[in-house]
């Protein structure tokens, strides 16, 4: 998969649209590649949407999500130190082909230290035999020096749309980015996330992204 989206990248032609700007960065723009330089994070596609789950914590109630999940499966996005615990869900993951990106600690964690950053990637080559395509930090911010790192490694930023964990789901974004947390201070349940899930189709996050547009924020330096 990851050298298919490679090649894709790599066939299609830049297209740049740029868009008013959003509270909190000075472009959101439309493209035809993941990013064309380190400013940007990946925060929506184009059509349709795509669930994203951070996973720090939990053994049963997490190997029961797994179990439950359904294609097309969200994009689950590992801790290392939680994914090195336990080894047998990632086996279970690894078993349904759901597909995963490595989760980091807090942004501001990676600032000036990429050593940490190479460390979990490592870490995640180790257990995928393959680098991540999808690198996000726990707290979805990404220092400069972090995203400089992910691009010398070519791994992508990936932020959301929409962060959720309970009460009623938020109204469709065509294009969205779900994420929903599974820490151990918050963790969506079950039936929250049925809740959600009965308001929506979901798509691969491969399909939202390469319906061949998707949105980036750039991130000021």
């Amino acid at each position: 998969m990851r050298a298919k989206l490679f090649i894709l990248i790599t066939i299609c032609i830049a297209a740049v649209l740029f868009f008013p700007t959003l509270p909190g960065s000075d472009s959101v723009k439309t493209v035809f590649r993941l990013t064309d330089e380190p400013h940007e994070v990946i925060v929506r596609g184009m059509s349709g949407s795509a669930l994203t789950i951070n996973i720090s914590f939990g053994e049963d109630e997490v190997e029961q999500l797994i179990h439950e999940l359904k294609s097309p499966y969200p994009l689950l996005l590992l801790d290392m130190e939680w994914a090195e615990r336990f080894p047998e869900i990632v086996q279970l993951i690894k078993k349904r082909n759901i597909p995963t990106g490595l989760l980091g600690h807090a942004g501001m964690e990676y600032e000036q230290n990429t050593p940490l950053l190479i460390g979990q990637l490592e870490k995640y080559e180790a257990l995928f035999d393959s680098k991540p395509l999808w690198f996000r930090t726990s707290d979805e911010q990404f220092p400069y020096s972090l995203r400089n790192a992910l691009w010398d490694t070519e791994v992508n930023a990936l932020g959301s749309s929409v962060q959720w964990l309970e009460g009623e789901p938020p109204p469709v974004i065509e294009g969205e980015i779900i994420s929903l947390p599974h820490y151990r201070e918050k963790r969506v349940s079950l039936s929250s996330l049925k809740k959600l899930n009965d308001t929506r189709q979901y798509k691969s996050l491969e399909d939202v992204l390469f319906n061949m547009s998707l949105k980036t924020k750039r991130i000021p330096k």
